[in-house]
């Protein structure tokens, strides 16, 4: 009988999967997302948000501190976008593995240089981050370094399995690679082109694809448009006149279809992270989508 039981226990020992060493809770989808790319079946990975949530402002529920306790790891984009909540998230959380300073916090602003700096800090000038524009997702070349920079503080969290983490990174970054030739292929016949925004979401995009910011719906950041806004930058446009009106798949999409309307040119709603249209579920996808949308939207 113990020897049957011994078997018995060996056999399910042999057959059951192997816990996640690592359990990762990332403050945006496109980070977790990159995290699984880097991961595999080593880390479990949550998000807090989802694409269809506005990253600046979000409520820490019980279920998100209950992952924070948890957590060995948080990978937030830092550069302010979470000042709103994840200091309470962190000091709420109790969790001294993932606080600044610690190697269980992750910033990926910090990996890569940020656009749009400001020179002199000032609220009246709406929500500006200090460091920079921190919406670095949408640029391929960035997320490839952030990609090096999130294997390695894996493999310093979990050093039994570094070579893995090495390994799987590899991997990424090669077809990352494949995949950013077509994406520059696709998109070079973006350069140039003058688009409105309704936020400063797409800086990076725009500048890895030599799109031409020509106006913004938001008076300031943040500052939701007003009608007044709105009617000057129509305005404008006589004399500018755009190509498209860009907002992300969180954001209202009245402004971007009232100027849509009255500039005669289309409004695009861009995913923006993953999981913010049919398609992208993971990073690769968020990239196709992207382009697929911008490419049919030119003229």
């Amino acid at each position: 009988m113990r020897s049957l039981f011994l078997s018995a226990l060996l056999s399910f020992l042999l057959i059951a999967p192997a816990q996640a060493a690592l359990r990762v809770l990332a403050c945006e989808p496109e980070w977790a997302a990159l995290t699984r790319e880097l991961a595999g079946d080593l880390a479990q990975v949550d998000s807090a948000t989802t694409a269809l949530q506005d990253p600046h402002r979000i409520e820490a529920r019980p279920s998100l501190l209950a992952k924070a306790r948890r957590a060995d790891l948080l990978v937030c984009t830092g550069a302010e976008l979470e000042a709103g909540w994840l200091p309470l998230l962190q000091r709420e959380a109790g969790n001294g593995r993932i606080q600044p300073g610690q190697p269980g916090y992750f910033e990926a602003s910090a990996q890569v240089p940020l656009l749009e700096r400001p020179i002199q800090l000032d609220r009246a000038q709406g929500d500006i981050h200090a460091a920079g524009n921190p919406h670095v997702q949408l640029d391929p070349r960035r997320v490839a370094k952030i990609a090096h920079a999130l294997a390695q503080r894996l493999a310093q969290l979990d050093a039994a399995n570094a070579a893995r983490y090495a390994e799987y990174n590899a991997d990424f970054q090669a077809r990352w690679r494949t995949a950013s030739v077509r994406w520059d292929e696709q998109g070079a016949r973006l350069k140039g082109v003058p688009v409105v925004v309704h936020h400063k979401s797409f800086s990076y995009l725009a500048d890895w694809l030599g799109l031409a910011v020509v106006g913004d719906l938001e008076p300031k950041p943040g500052v939701e448009p007003s009608a007044a806004h709105l009617a000057g930058l129509l305005e404008r446009l006589r004399t500018q006149p755009a190509r498209m009106v860009l907002r992300a798949a969180y954001q209202s999409a009245q402004p971007s279809q009232w100027l849509s309307q009255k500039a005669g040119i289309p409004a695009v709603e861009l995913p923006y992270t993953v999981g913010g249209a049919p398609g992208t579920d993971d990073l690769f996808g968020l990239f196709d989508v992207t382009l697929a949308r911008l490419l049919a939207a030119a003229p």
